[in-house]
């Protein structure tokens, strides 16, 4: 624990170094995160936006660490992989006899209706969603979806989700007060970043000890 805070207090003097050492590894943690987030659905709580925000501010900060030119394709190519993995394990498990018995053909037949009406706007607008940019590809390969159109909304949302990150990462690195108070400024993006899932919990616990005080 004590570790962990030292890193983040001093992230010049740890994280950047480390980055140098790694060189292109750097490049290939960085595309193994987004890809697991996106295209396994057992790791919808990795930190995709952030990763991609605070990479591309450290790149405007030390760009001898890590490259900008070399972050957006890393960034864009590892998520459409990812949500192209995720789409076919969802046309597949849905063939799968077992869930053929028990998922309730109307269900099937309302998913695949949702995602001939919406699925464009499902596919693009969902990647901005945390945890739900995990589930769309999925329930889109599962509502049997045409996967080239899939694959061209897909290329659409990929591209605005990465290109915005990466642009907000790299401006805000590139202010002067960022680049003298870089671990400071981290620890306030971290700690906004907790600031939502905080409040749902906090909505939820409020939530039970009101209908347990009703009963």
């Amino acid at each position: 624990m004590v570790n962990l805070i030292t890193i983040l207090t001093h992230l010049e003097q740890s994280i950047v170094p480390l980055l140098t050492t790694l060189d292109s590894w750097s490049y290939i943690l960085l595309f193994a995160v987004i890809f697991l987030e996106t295209g396994m659905v057992v790791f919808p709580f990795l930190p995709g936006e952030s990763l991609i925000f605070l990479a591309s501010t450290m790149a405007a900060t030390h760009s001898d660490a890590l490259s900008i030119q070399i972050l957006v394709p890393v960034f864009f190519v590892a998520a459409v992989i990812g949500d192209t993995v995720n789409f076919e394990i969802g046309r597949h498990l849905i063939r799968l006899p077992w869930l053929q018995r028990h998922l309730p053909q109307s269900k099937q037949q309302r998913a695949q209706q949702f995602f001939a009406k919406y699925g464009a706007k499902a596919v693009m607008f969902g990647r901005f969603v945390p945890l739900v940019r995990t589930f769309v590809p999925l329930s889109a390969g599962a509502a049997k979806m045409p996967q080239p159109t899939f694959a061209i909304w897909n290329l659409v949302g990929v591209g605005i989700w990465v290109s915005v990150g990466c642009s907000l990462g790299y401006f805000f690195g590139s202010i002067s007060f960022v680049q003298n108070h870089l671990s400071l400024c981290f620890l306030g993006i971290m700690a906004a970043a907790l600031i939502p899932a905080t409040v749902v919990a906090l909505i939820k616990t409020w939530q039970q000890r009101t209908t347990l005080n009703l009963k």
